[in-house]
């Protein structure tokens, strides 16, 4: 059966839609969808194809959009998602996450829902905001956000989230208790002698392993890490980039060793690609090793950054691999970041790209 790729991109003024033949050399764009609310993040289950798109600020409040038609029509529903009375409101959906029948959402200020209806209603997972840690939880630059969800594919007990900036925890018993999984992961602001906390570091970015559920990577304000045991222990591949700082961590759909990263020039040197020149970093052997791909890309007067959901990769073979930029521009590659073309250009700024295959 012919297959087309569907592109889920997230921006600041709704959430977009692009389409494309398996052979991915044209595509169709729409939207902007969602009535144009901030869109933290757009997500499919692959399962059914329904699309949920998940954003809100401190105007608008959070809420979930959801599309069974992929994005002729939308609705969307907050019920449920809100702390108790004298806590913080809830200013906005950050990350989405289908699992099994459930689906997740991470929320500012740190927090994780799950939804059994297909997000029509939300429960709060308290366990998580019940950590003792938790009163000792700072925000990061973006906020105290629960950024990313990393469910096992064969135990929907055991997640993973990461938090901007607590670290990364874990749950083996379906969210009632949580444990910080960040040893090996260092926190530079600290004293000498302090700097590889329980938990405080600020995490930006998850990702799990094809076929390897305890092989996870991760982005860290401070470095990038690979751990072989589902978070207990990490240890820093950065060795080979230009840079310890980025947002997103994209993982190859079927090569555990494959990952894509765009490494940023540093937190206070303005958060955009190293010498304006443009780059995705790919290492073929889990971190050992990384080269830089950039044909197609701009080489001059490039100063966008990318954020910590905008990278996302197809299942076809070779596999497509896609970047979104904080100037609106949506690059694509169809031969693994061998090469680049855009997609799209002149969108609001990108905050997260996902894929979904469905039948032509």
């Amino acid at each position: 059966m012919a297959k087309k790729v569907v592109v889920l991109v997230g921006t600041k003024k709704g959430a977009f839609i692009l389409e494309g033949r398996a052979g991915r050399r044209s595509w169709a764009l729409r939207g902007p969808f969602c009535e144009a609310w901030p869109i933290n993040h757009v997500v499919a289950d692959p399962a059914s194809g329904t699309i949920y798109a998940g954003g809100g600020n401190e105007w608008f409040g959070p809420a979930v959009w959801k599309s069974t038609d992929l994005g002729a029509t939308w609705t969307h529903s907050s019920e449920g998602l809100a702390y108790r009375a004298g806590e913080d409101p809830i200013k906005s959906v950050w990350s989405l996450a289908p699992a099994g029948r459930s689906l997740y959402a991470g929320v500012e200020p740190a927090g994780l829902f799950r939804s059994e209806d297909g997000g029509r209603t939300w429960r709060h997972v308290a366990g998580l905001r019940n950590h003792p840690s938790r009163p000792k939880w700072q925000p990061g630059g973006g906020g105290l956000i629960l950024h990313s969800i990393v469910a096992h594919p064969g135990d929907q007990r055991r997640l993973w989230v990461a938090i901007s900036s607590a670290g990364v925890f874990h749950t083996a018993d379906g969210g009632k208790t949580w444990e910080p999984r960040n040893r090996g992961t260092r926190n530079d602001y600290l004293p000498e002698g302090e700097k590889y906390p329980e938990f405080g570091q600020c995490v930006h970015s998850l990702a799990m392993a094809p076929g390897m559920p305890d092989r996870l990577y991760q982005q860290n304000h401070c470095g990038m890490y690979r751990s072989d045991d589902g978070g207990r222990n990490w240890r820093s591949i950065e060795a080979g980039l230009p840079s310890t700082f980025g947002f997103p961590a994209t993982v190859h759909p079927r090569d555990p060793e494959t990952l894509y990263l765009v490494p940023l020039n540093g937190d206070t040197a303005g958060r955009f690609v190293p010498g304006g020149k443009a780059a995705v970093w790919r290492t073929r052997d889990g971190g050992e090793s990384w080269t830089a791909l950039r044909k197609g890309l701009p080489q001059r007067n490039a100063f966008f950054g990318v954020l910590r959901q905008a990278m996302a990769a197809d299942p076809l073979a070779p596999a497509g691999v896609y970047v979104g930029t904080s100037t609106g521009t949506l690059f694509a590659s169809r031969d693994e970041g061998e090469s680049w073309t855009v997609l799209a250009q002149h969108l609001p700024a990108i905050l997260s790209v996902e894929t979904l295959l469905v039948a032509a």
